[in-house]
C-alpha cells in the first residue's frame, strides 16, 4: 500500500479537486506525519476515509448525523496507522453499519481537505471518498455512539447547508464517474 500512488490514481474533478491533490502530495511528500496518532488531532493533519453507500438502483446515498459535527456526513473514520484507506474502509463498515462493504470501484472517488467544524474542530481531515453498494431497503444497524441518525437522500433532497462542504462536488463527480 502506497498512499501516495493512491493519491495520483484519482483523476480529479476540478481545480479545488486538482489543489487538493497537489496539496496532498506535497504534504506526503514532505515526510510530515499522515496518519493520526492520538485522539482527537495530532497530528493535525491526517487521513480520513469516507464511503458513500450508494444505492444506484433508486438513486440514493445514505448519510449520517455525526454526533460530533452535528453534519450530515458520509460514514467513515480515520486511518490507523501504516493503514490501507480501503482497508479503513472496511473495518468503519463493519463498526458503523454492521455489513460488509462492498465497493463500486476498488480506489477513491474523490479527495478533499477539509477544516473540522464541531468539539474538535481546527484540524484537517484529508478525507478518500470511496463509493460502497448500498440498498436503502437494507437496516442497517449503525452505531449509536457515533451517529445521531442515518437516512437515505436522493440528490436533490441532501441537507447540503449541513453536510461537508464538499458534498455537492462529489455528487457531481459521482454521477459522471459511476
Amino acid at each position: 500500500m502506497n498512499i501516495e500512488n493512491i493519491v495520483r490514481k484519482i483523476n480529479p474533478l476540478d481545480d479545488t479537486e486538482v489543489h487538493h491533490i497537489h496539496e496532498t502530495l506535497s504534504w506526503i511528500q514532505s515526510g510530515a506525519p499522515i496518519f493520526r496518532l492520538q485522539k482527537p488531532d495530532i497530528p493535525n493533519k491526517h487521513l480520513v476515509s469516507y464511503f458513500v453507500p450508494f444505492d444506484k438502483k433508486a438513486n440514493k446515498i445514505l448519510l449520517t448525523v455525526h454526533k460530533k459535527s452535528g453534519l450530515w456526513l458520509p460514514p467513515g473514520g480515520h486511518v490507523e496507522l501504516n493503514e490501507d484507506p480501503r482497508e479503513t474502509v472496511r473495518r468503519e463498515c463493519l463498526e458503523e453499519l454492521g455489513c460488509t462493504a462492498e465497493f463500486w470501484r476498488t480506489e477513491p472517488l474523490f479527495l478533499t481537505s477539509t477544516l473540522t467544524v464541531g468539539p474538535t474542530a481546527g484540524h484537517t481531515d484529508v478525507s478518500f471518498w470511496y463509493v460502497i453498494q448500498g440498498h436503502q431497503e437494507y437496516a442497517y444497524q449503525f452505531n449509536l455512539d457515533e451517529f445521531e441518525a442515518i437516512r437515505w437522500f436522493g440528490f436533490n433532497e441532501i441537507p447540503y447547508e449541513n453536510s461537508d462542504p464538499h458534498m455537492g462536488r462529489f455528487l457531481k463527480k459521482l454521477v459522471i464517474e459511476l
